[in-house]
């Protein structure tokens, strides 16, 4: 644009010749006439180059892009897929993996499968709307690596966050997390978005309406808040908790967090959750913190008393002389076959009348909890196999001792030596 701007002022002030204007700025005197028309320099345009490496397979990836068309979503081509399959079908003509995707960047945009959505910006009230979903992460427990289930609930106009890890996304630890999760933003948001998670629904009608569990009207009956549910494969619906998911997993779950135990692990989640109410969020004038604590004054008061969380059940006890509450077996002092009386279970098992406390439940699937009492002393005795039972493998070495001492002392001294006898995993 300078340069016009000299060559045009040479030619009415200056030397005043095309000729003289070319040789004294050193250009080509088309330039200086196209100076001298217009002001503005004209667009430059771009000859179509020769693609002779790419015509011998340009049809076969015109194939591909439009079979693309009728493909599910998740199953189309990449660029670099096509380019494999050119040099596995088409070893003869040898193509750079570039050449290919800007072909494929072309052919897209021709054919109309490169249009990209349109998102509209959300604006929220306080104590509006709050977005909650599950999430994967891995951490070390007791010395483990194991595989958690994390619930995530953020507030859309303050951007504070609430995360709380389980060992199964089981409709317990669902509605649990949600109380934990009012308590920490101090109040109830109004209207609570969700995908179409198992535990909230059991049936996808038309439109928006949902069949919703039993439990979960119920829980959101007591505690006064409106369900909203995305559009199956919507994500971008509740975009707002997507993105607070990969924040924190690459903010507090980046080294793999190490603990002792579930609770230990939850107070280190607390804790981060607290840490990020320091951020400033994009495009936002308070901090988190700030901003949270002017919202709790439009949040809905929290309900007096807290919704009665735990499942009962009738377990069946086994020919193991154990109940399987869930995945998980736990053993019982009573015969096999019988129903053993009312469970009442909060995330797992801990309130029945001969059942073991909730700490004690295995995280993993398909484990086993069982326990040697005074009562067994006459199995152990007659027992042929109980030296390798799962019971006694469970006891500490005094406490295995103590009781193979009877089956030695009546068997010569060799564990395990009498007749064959029924025997139970243990009592409770």
């Amino acid at each position: 644009m300078e340069l016009f701007e000299r060559l045009r002022r040479e030619y009415e002030f200056g030397i005043g010749t095309v000729k003289g204007v070319a040789r004294k700025f050193g250009v080509h005197r088309r330039m200086v006439r196209q100076a001298v028309e217009n002001a503005l320099p004209p667009l430059r345009g771009y000859r179509r180059r020769a693609k002779p490496a790419l015509g011998p397979v340009e049809a076969f990836i015109d194939a591909i892009v439009a079979a693309d068309a009728t493909a599910p979503r998740k199953q189309r081509h990449t660029a670099r897929r096509i380019h494999q399959r050119i040099l596995d079908e088409l070893p003869e003509w040898p193509v750079a993996e570039s050449t290919v995707r800007n072909h494929v960047r072309e052919r897209r945009r021709v054919l109309g499968l490169a249009v990209l959505p349109t998102f509209v910006p959300q604006s929220y009230a306080w104590g509006a709307e709050a977005q909650v979903d599950w999430y994967e992460a891995t951490a070390e427990l007791a010395g483990d690596r194991v595989t958690l289930q994390v619930f995530c609930m953020r507030s859309m106009a303050s951007g504070a966050a609430f995360h709380r890890a389980y060992p199964r996304a089981t409709q317990q630890a669902f509605l649990e997390a949600h109380e934990h999760a009012f308590a920490y933003f101090g109040g109830v948001h109004r209207v609570l978005r969700y995908d179409n998670l198992p535990s909230a629904v059991r049936k996808i009608l038309r439109g928006h309406r949902r069949e919703e569990t039993v439990r979960f009207v119920a829980f959101r009956s007591h505690w006064r808040f409106e369900a909203q549910f995305c559009t199956p494969a919507a994500g971008h619906e509740k975009g707002g908790v997507e993105g607070e998911i990969g924040y924190f997993r690459r903010n507090h779950w980046v080294p793999i967090p190490s603990a002792a135990d579930l609770d230990e692990l939850n107070r280190m989640l607390l804790a981060g959750c607290r840490a990020d109410e320091r951020r400033r969020l994009d495009g936002r004038e308070r901090r988190v913190g700030e901003a949270l604590a002017i919202e709790q004054d439009h949040l809905l008061p929290v309900a007096e008393t807290g919704f009665d969380l735990a499942e009962v059940s009738f377990p069946v006890v086994n020919a193991s002389g154990c109940i399987t509450v869930r995945t998980n077996a736990y053993s019982v002092p009573l015969r096999p076959g019988s129903l053993s009386a009312p469970l009442t279970s909060l995330r797992g098992i801990g309130h029945g009348r001969w059942c073991r406390p909730a700490s004690t439940r295995p995280i993993s699937r398909s484990g086993m909890t069982v326990s040697v009492s005074p009562v067994m002393s006459a199995v152990i005795a007659a027992g042929s196999r109980f030296s390798t039972s799962i019971t006694i493998s469970t006891c500490s070495s005094a406490s295995r001792g103590r009781w193979l001492a009877p089956s030695r002392s009546s068997n010569g001294g060799k564990a395990g030596a009498g007749r064959p006898t029924s025997m139970r995993c243990g009592g409770g």
